[in-house]
C-alpha cells in the first residue's frame, strides 16, 4: 500500500463503512464515529450528531461524509469552518467500485490489486432482473415496521443474490408497513438483519407466520458498502441459500 504522499494526512471519517475501508488500506483516521466499531480510535459523536467543535479542533486535512448517513447541516457547518470534505454517494453495488476509486484518490493511496480484481469479478457476474426468483421482506426497524425500496444499497445487494425486495416499488426509500400487509403480500423469505435494528433469534417467532423461511443475516454485510462488498455478497449468498 502506498503512503499518503501528497494526500491529506489527518482524516476524520464520519461513515462506518468508510472507516472500515480506510483501515483496510492502512489509513488510520484521527477520529471516527461511535458507530465505527473501533474503540481504539477517538470518537467524535455519531453519524447524525457529530461533535463539530471536536472535529474542527482536530484541524483535519479531510473529513469523509456520506450524503445519506450524515446530515447536510453538519457538512455545511464544517465547510463554513474551512474544513475540507470528501462526500461519498452509494445507492447500489455498481456504485461501490468508483466510489472507492474516488476515496482512494482523495486520501492519496493506491487500492490493492486483489481488491480491484474482486470488484472486476463482481461486475462480470451481475444477474439480470429476470433472475430475481424470490421475494423477501427485510425489516430495518420495528415499532413501526420499516423496510426499503429498490433505490437503496441493501436492495441492490439482494438483487445481486436473485432476491427481489417485497417493497422495491414503494415510493419512499424507507417505507413503513404492518405485518398484516406483509403477510398479504406473501414473501418467500423474511431476512432479519443484525442492524440497524438488532434483530435476534427471539424475533423469529414474531415473524414466523409471514414466510416459511425466516433467516437472520449480517446487517453489516447487507448495508455496509466498501472493501467488504465482494466477500459480503459471498457470505450473504451462503446465509440465504442463493
Amino acid at each position: 500500500m502506498a503512503d499518503l504522499g501528497a494526500g491529506p494526512g489527518r482524516i476524520v471519517s464520519l461513515v462506518p463503512s468508510v472507516t472500515e475501508s480506510l483501515l483496510a488500506w492502512s489509513v488510520r483516521p484521527v477520529a471516527v464515529t461511535r458507530f465505527c466499531e473501533h474503540p481504539e480510535l477517538p470518537a467524535v459523536g455519531g453519524t447524525k450528531d457529530p461533535d463539530l467543535a471536536a472535529i474542527i479542533a482536530l484541524e483535519p486535512d479531510l473529513v469523509v461524509v456520506n450524503d445519506e448517513e450524515n446530515r447536510r447541516p453538519d457538512a455545511d457547518a464544517l465547510t463554513a469552518a474551512g474544513v475540507p470534505l470528501h462526500v461519498t454517494h452509494v445507492e447500489s453495488v455498481d456504485d461501490v467500485d468508483p466510489c472507492l476509486d474516488a476515496l482512494a484518490a482523495a486520501v492519496g493511496v493506491e487500492r490493492p490489486a486483489t481488491e480491484r480484481a474482486a470488484f472486476a469479478r463482481l461486475a462480470a457476474t451481475a444477474p439480470a432482473e429476470s433472475e430475481q426468483t424470490r421475494t423477501a421482506f427485510v425489516p430495518i426497524w420495528r415499532r413501526p415496521w420499516m423496510t426499503m425500496n429498490r433505490a437503496t444499497y441493501g436492495a441492490s445487494v439482494l438483487a445481486r443474490l436473485g432476491v427481489r425486495g417485497l417493497f422495491d416499488d414503494a415510493a419512499d426509500r424507507y417505507p413503513t408497513t404492518t405485518l398484516e400487509t406483509v403477510a398479504a403480500l406473501g414473501p418467500d423469505l423474511v431476512l432479519l438483519p443484525s442492524e440497524p435494528y438488532p434483530f435476534r433469534e427471539r424475533h423469529r417467532d414474531e415473524l414466523a407466520a409471514l414466510a416459511a423461511d425466516v433467516r437472520l443475516v449480517d446487517g453489516q454485510d447487507l448495508f455496509w458498502w466498501g472493501v467488504r462488498t465482494p466477500d459480503a455478497l459471498d457470505r450473504l449468498r451462503q446465509s440465504i441459500g442463493a
